[in-house]
Parts: structure tokens; C-alpha cells; sequence
């Protein structure tokens, strides 16, 4: 079994996979030795990879290292099935580069663009065959909401699940209009414009909000909330092969 851990900016995904299939996976705010502890009694794990968007306490990765042979830190200097054509790699999100390998392994022959849509929202670019060629970020659902009422005197902060009409009718629905309409547009005009280059562009759709979204655009894309797990799933055989 391979473990996989993935630190976000709000919470963790801890997932085994046998092979390339995900046998098990859950979501916590941080992982613990007592998580982990549990997990090796419980299965057989051979290998492990984590990858972190934040700090992670030195003493945790000791407690990886001493308890799982093959262990793997992803960072700017982990070997990688894909070629990074980005201009400061040591800056490149973790997550952004797993979701790029993740997509390269899902969909080697075609040119992808990969949409996180989670604290932050990610747009990457992959180029057929394997090419990492850049990518934006911008501001996520709870983090544009946030920022209305942050940042105003009166504007409430509100929920992200609600009604969300192309124009709203009260204080709330307009907020939500504004942010989530807003972030739909957002997607397609980069969908549109990316298709005009590369006609043959396939969608990946993945990150907390994605289902939240992908319900409401109109351009044909594919929901995978995995693709980052399996992404590091593949950066760990990649490495361990080696």
C-alpha cells in the first residue's frame, strides 16, 4: 500500500492506494502521528509521499521517516514524470505540480487544463507530451467572501451553499451571485480562450468547490477530486522506481 498525505491551506487528505486503485481516504484539519499510527497498524504500507502548501513540523516528518521505509518529501527537487516549464519551480504549489502529473497520467495525449478550485483557485496548463507550461491563481469561493466583508463596512459575511441567481435580489444573494457567478465566468472565459490555441483542451475540475461549480458551467468538463492523489500517487512509483 502506498500512502499518500496531501496538506492544503484549510485541511488534509490522507488516502492508501493498492497499486494505482484508491482503496481508502479521509479529510482531516491536520494529520497526527495518531492518524498515521493507526493506519500502519491497520494496513500494510510499503511507501509514503506528503506534500504540504504550509509549514509542516519537523518532528512529524522524523516520525514518517522512522516509520515507513521509503518515504518522500515533494519538493522543488523531486524527480517528476512531467517537464516544468515554470519560471521559479521552488515557488510552484505542491498541489498544482501533483494535479499536473495526476491529469498528465489520466490523459497523456492531450493538452489539459487543470482547475483546483479550493482556497485558492489554480488554472494549469499541461502541453502534450507532459509539459507543465504555467499557470494562474486566484482568489476561491470562501476567500472572495470573505474578502466583502473584510474589507467593507456593512456587507455581511455569508455561506457559500445558497441560492445564486444571475442577479441578485437581496444583500445575500447578491453576494453570492457576485462571487460565484463571478468565479463561473471567470472559468469559462479561460476555457474559451485556451480553446481558441488548443482546440482539443480537456477540463479537469477538482478541489473542495468543484462540484459546487461544475453543476452550473456550461462548457463540458470532467469532476475528478482526486486527481491530486493520484497525481502523488503516481510522483511516488515515478520516485521509488528509480
Amino acid at each position: 500500500m502506498n500512502l499518500i498525505i496531501d496538506q492544503g491551506n484549510t485541511t488534509t487528505k490522507v488516502a492508501l492506494f493498492c497499486q494505482d486503485k484508491l482503496e481508502y481516504a479521509i479529510t482531516v484539519a491536520k494529520p497526527s502521528e495518531q492518524l498515521i499510527g493507526t493506519l500502519l497498524d491497520k494496513y500494510q504500507v510499503a511507501s509514503c509521499i506528503y506534500s504540504s502548501v504550509v509549514d509542516v513540523p519537523s518532528g512529524f516528518l522524523d516520525y514518517l521517516q522512522e516509520k515507513i521505509s521509503r518515504f518522500y518529501f515533494l519538493d522543488a527537487d523531486t524527480p517528476l514524470p512531467v517537464k516544468i516549464e515554470y519560471g521559479t519551480p521552488e515557488t510552484l504549489g505542491r498541489d498544482r505540480i501533483a494535479g499536473v502529473v495526476g491529469a498528465f497520467y489520466e490523459k497523456p495525449d492531450c493538452n489539459v487544463l487543470i482547475i483546483d478550485a479550493g482556497t485558492a483557485i489554480t488554472y494549469d496548463l499541461l502541453l502534450k507530451p507532459g509539459i507543465f507550461a504555467g499557470g494562474n491563481i486566484a482568489p476561491g469561493v470562501k476567500m472572495r467572501l470573505k474578502a466583502l466583508h473584510h474589507f467593507t463596512g456593512k456587507l455581511p459575511l455569508i455561506e457559500k451553499i445558497g441560492d445564486f441567481p444571475l442577479m441578485g435580489t437581496n444583500t445575500e444573494t447578491a453576494i453570492r451571485a457576485g462571487v460565484i457567478q463571478g468565479i463561473l465566468f471567470e472559468i469559462e472565459g479561460y476555457i474559451r480562450k485556451l480553446k481558441t490555441v488548443y482546440p482539443d483542451l480537456f477540463i479537469f475540475l477538482t478541489g473542495g468547490d468543484a462540484f459546487l461549480l461544475a453543476e452550473k458551467l456550461k462548457t463540458p468538463i470532467f469532476v475528478d477530486k482526486n486527481i491530486v492523489l493520484k497525481g502523488l500517487n503516481r510522483i511516488l512509483y515515478y520516485n521509488a522506481e528509480k
